[in-house]
């Protein structure tokens, strides 16, 4: 009878051990814990800097693309003028020459 009270008791005290309430547990289990979510933390806000980045980095080269476009149509431009300007100039020539 004694050894069936016994075992009840450290059954029991097992039980009460096993407890999800935090105060109940150790120093080295509070510090993996704190450990843990910190760790939590610092990846999620990773994770926020690197979406930021990225967003960052996509409208950089959306930004890019546009004035390499932009310049693309001001060289055209130019191309144009300078073409223009030539060929004045040699109309002017050949009616001096004339």
């Amino acid at each position: 009878m004694k050894t069936h009270m016994l075992g009840t008791l450290l059954l029991l005290a097992a039980l009460a051990g096993c407890s999800r309430n935090e105060e109940a547990l150790g120093p080295a289990q509070r510090a993996g814990k704190a450990l843990d979510d910190a760790g939590a933390k610092v990846t999620h806000q990773l994770d926020k800097e690197l979406a930021k980045a990225d967003r960052a980095a996509e409208e950089a080269r959306e930004k890019i693309k546009d004035a390499t476009r932009d310049a693309k149509g001001g060289l055209k431009r130019a191309t144009e003028e300078v073409g223009k300007k030539v060929e004045d100039a040699g109309e002017k020539i050949q009616d001096a020459a004339d």
